[in-house]
């Protein structure tokens, strides 16, 4: 079994869709993130998905589920969820949160604020949020934030291209798929955190 982490789907995105050069082809996008999961995660593995699998709403995010749904099915994977900001099991999306989470655990094996993990012999935390950082000026989302203990931290939401920037914080790793456009394997993280030079 291998474990695997991404962040920031964002099926059924229209405005992210053409952020990502998919000229407002909505299937194109979400197939080619599909395949590319597919591509990388084999059977009997763990995918960690940290977050915003769509962008909110009702339908898109069923649809999104659906589509998860199948493919863990299919090709006998694991999924686990730490939710986001837009995926309605959130309590920032959704002070009905609580309603929300039976329906994504028809997908998902567990779903959870955040969870933590050994990695390299050291202890990992998973969070859809940064320690600190955003895509806009001002960081958002602050009280659902993990307080920095020390830990290394798996994070998205920024949808950054950059994997770890030292100069915002030395211990985040960036696993979103604006980062890497593929699940991310447990071993590169680990090279990350030896070496402190990475690689996607």
């Amino acid at each position: 079994m291998s474990v695997w982490f991404t962040s920031d789907l964002h099926l059924r995105h229209a405005r992210l869709v053409e952020i990502r050069g998919f000229d407002a082809e909505i299937d194109a996008h979400d197939e080619s993130i599909l395949d590319a999961m597919g591509a990388a995660v084999g059977s009997g593995d763990q995918l960690w998905i940290l977050g915003d699998i769509t962008v909110g709403g009702k339908d898109a995010e069923d649809w999104a589920l659906r589509a998860l749904d199948e493919f863990a099915r299919t090709r006998n994977v694991e999924l686990h969820l730490i939710p986001g900001n837009h995926d309605s099991c959130h309590p920032m999306a959704n002070r009905n949160s609580h309603l929300r989470q039976r329906v994504f655990l028809d997908t998902f094996a567990s779903v959870q604020l955040f969870a933590r993990r050994k990695v390299a012999g050291r202890t990992v935390l998973l969070s859809h949020f940064p320690y600190t950082g955003d895509h806009t000026e001002e960081d958002r989302g602050v009280k659902y934030r993990l307080q920095d203990g020390g830990d290394w931290l798996l994070h998205g939401h920024t949808h950054q291209s950059v994997v770890l920037d030292a100069a915002v914080h030395p211990r985040q790793i960036h696993v979103g798929w604006d980062s890497w456009h593929r699940p991310v394997h447990v071993d590169e993280v680990a090279e990350i955190i030896e070496s402190d030079s990475p690689s996607p």
